[in-house]
């Protein structure tokens, strides 16, 4: 048990000299600074190759700026990645070299990608997905781990055996603290063990924000277990366990599952209006060849889930529109395309061009 647990912390520390490494050598190069940006490793230069990590990319900004780790599978937003080289503002790429844990050198590309933001706030906006907004807080995370000999508290100075969740979230676009982890501090861990929540929040008085990732990591028969509790200003929002031979993969757990607990609080979809169906006049159809065109058209539209036609003339037909948000969505992704063009007024009619 005891050398199980040895063994990671020299993966922690392996891990942590990599980073090291990568970062000395990095320097001023190219690198994603901000929401809208994002870093992908690719086999490659050429365009295939690009193109794929353009849409691996925008998936993740998409996750960063909703919160959501499922964002990729939501209505109309597998179309839009296909497309998501109309939404790169600029690229680059960095070459990286670091140590591997055998302490051979390695070597990698990677592609750093800028998204223009007006596009991809229009796109979060027309598909009616949620954005968790910013600038997002930073909860402290009190963990103990326990390898047979002990709960011990990760303060700051042992931020490598935390650095897993340190990461996925940066990965899921907030920040996680660590408690300083002074003698005080290190008492708290009986209170994570027994699952007193309300005594780790008074431990945690002098951090802010009032916002806790509580968890406890053990050992758990040829694994590691993590229990979990995320407490927002003395609620808590979700409590949830993790078992996994790595116990560095349960450590991360702990920031997906604060991500998600922050997100269905505080995530609010935008004002394109909901999701449902809406009665749409489309004029211009004055042949059968036309009316194939424009069902062809609504039916590869990535906000449109469904069309049904409801009543036609001898050059118009009225389709119920299924869509993923509102109709002011729809109008903005139509103009986008120019296929069909808004008459004035409030009803909601279109001319196939």
């Amino acid at each position: 048990m005891i050398r199980a647990f040895q063994g990671f912390w020299l993966a922690a520390l392996l891990l942590a000299s990599f980073t090291a490494t990568a970062q000395r050598v990095e320097g001023d190069r190219a690198g994603a600074q901000g929401p809208y940006e994002a870093e992908v490793s690719v086999n490659g230069q050429g365009e295939a190759e690009r193109n794929t990590g353009f849409a691996r990319g925008l998936s993740s900004v998409l996750a960063r700026l909703s919160g959501s780790r499922s964002v990729s599978g939501q209505p109309g937003v597998g179309q839009e990645l296909r497309r998501a080289k109309e939404y790169v503002k600029g690229y680059d790429y960095r070459q990286d070299e670091g140590v591997g844990p055998t302490g051979a050198p390695t070597f990698g590309t990677t592609l750093v990608v800028r998204f223009d933001q007006q596009e991809v706030d229009d796109l979060i906006e027309t598909l009616g997905l949620p954005v968790w907004p910013m600038p997002r807080p930073k909860p402290v995370m009190w963990l103990g781990i326990d390898d047979g000999k002990g709960p011990r508290l990760v303060g700051l100075a042992q931020a490598n055996a935390a650095r897993t969740a340190l990461n996925r979230a940066r990965e899921r676009g907030y920040a996680l603290g660590l408690p300083a982890g002074n003698a005080a501090e290190q008492a708290a861990v009986g209170a994570i063990w027994r699952g007193d929540s309300a005594a780790v929040a008074r431990a945690s008085l002098r951090y802010s924000p009032p916002m806790q990732l509580i968890g406890k990591v053990y050992r758990s028969g040829p694994g590691w277990t993590g229990d979990w509790t995320f407490v927002d200003n003395g609620k808590v929002l979700s409590s949830w366990s993790t078992t996994d031979t790595d116990a560095r993969r349960v450590i991360a757990t702990g920031a997906d599952g604060a991500a998600d607990a922050l997100t269905k609080r505080y995530a609010k979809r935008g004002t394109a209006g909901p999701a449902g169906s809406y009665a749409v006049t489309f004029t211009g159809i004055n042949s059968s060849d036309d009316y194939m065109r424009l069902a062809g058209y609504l039916d590869n539209l990535a906000i449109v889930r469904n069309i049904t036609p409801q009543r036609a003339t001898s050059d118009s037909v009225v389709f119920s529109l299924d869509l993923a948000s509102g109709l002011s969505g729809f109008k903005r992704m139509a103009e986008r395309d120019g296929v069909v063009v808004a008459d004035e007024g409030d009803t909601p009619i279109y001319r196939l061009r």
